[in-house]
């Protein structure tokens, strides 16, 4: 690429980059994500092309977005990854340790927990398919994403067990299904088959899969067991194939949902999708179970990770007694 290249040829790198992301599998929030870091970068140098800069200004703009764009610590990661995906896997440039970057100051806040009573008046507020989500997030501690991912093959009734496939990281792991959810998912799944046949019968009925499995198995794309437990009302475009599909629920309606049962309940806790999951782990902990089996069901890389409940544990002050109340 001549040095002279400027941001009329950026369509070109972003379907490069476009390319690249999904011959990696990444999911299409990420894609949306790098391509967008990777705009705002170009358009930063007065939109030179990245060829034709290296480590020093991919430094400059990740300063420029903790001391002026004050961005959070995860925000500047986020931008990070995306430029190190364009330089390492797009332009095939290895850049060296970056060295000079001003760091967002990571603030180590303790995660948000509702207790046993909060859970309970949220989950009374919600119904239907608002319910199933949170009453899965909270009883079988899983990620927004990964409930709206299910499909039907993961949920085992049998042995009461959720397979969550490719979660944070790309790792599958094993959880609980509650038992006061198995009978309403049920019932829920019997709806679901409906609106599948009736796809069916309409010449639609196919599923996104991931990677290569439509062509190494065909028919999947339409097979019972391949469908989203929780999918959406209506059928929609494809953003990457064009192809008419019934997706998964969106999350945005869930938190949404969620956040409005919080606020009906009178809980002044600022309570997310993901309270549940933390509300999840620390009620686990606070009954005794041993923290491997919590991290485990979590799907957490590190115990230390996990380590953070036992600080919200619902014992007073790090476990101590006040003397005033001995």
């Amino acid at each position: 690429m001549p040095a002279n290249a400027s941001l009329q040829h950026s369509p070109k790198l972003l379907d490069q980059v476009r390319g690249k992301i999904r011959l990696k599998h990444y999911s299409i929030r990420t894609e949306e994500a790098y391509v967008d870091w990777i705009k705002r970068f170009v358009l930063h140098f007065d939109k030179r092309h990245p060829a034709e800069m290296g480590a020093r200004e991919v430094e400059a703009f990740l300063t420029h977005l903790a001391v002026h764009g004050r961005v959070a610590a995860a925000t500047q990661n986020q931008a990070k990854s995306a430029l190190l995906f364009l330089y390492r896997e797009v332009l095939e440039q290895d850049l060296p340790w970056l060295e000079n970057v001003e760091r967002a100051k990571a603030p180590r806040r303790l995660p948000v927990v509702l207790t046993h009573e909060e859970v309970q008046a949220a989950l009374s507020r919600l119904a239907g398919t608002h319910w199933l989500v949170a009453a899965l997030l909270y009883g079988a501690g899983l990620r927004i994403m990964e409930a709206l991912r299910l499909r039907v093959k993961d949920v085992d009734f049998a042995r009461g067990e959720i397979l969550v496939r490719e979660g944070k990281g790309f790792k599958d792991r094993v959880t609980m299904l509650p038992g006061l959810v198995t009978d309403p998912l049920k019932a829920h799944l019997e709806h679901v088959r409906a609106l599948h046949q009736r796809d069916l019968a309409e010449g639609h009925g196919e599923v996104y899969l991931p990677y290569a499995l439509d062509r190494k198995y065909p028919n999947a794309a339409r097979e019972w067991g391949w469908q989203y437990v929780f999918p959406s009302k209506n059928r929609s475009v494809d953003p990457r194939s064009g192809v008419v599909r019934r997706h998964h629920v969106q999350d945005q309606a869930i938190q949404r949902a969620i956040r409005q049962a919080v606020r009906d309940a009178g809980i002044a806790k600022p309570a997310t999708p993901h309270t549940l999951r933390h509300s999840f782990a620390t009620h686990l902990l606070g009954s005794g179970y041993d923290i491997r089996t919590v991290q485990e069901l979590l799907g957490h890389k590190d115990v230390a990770t996990t380590m953070i409940y036992t600080h919200v544990l619902n014992k007073g002050g790090r476990g101590v007694t006040s003397p005033l109340d001995m």
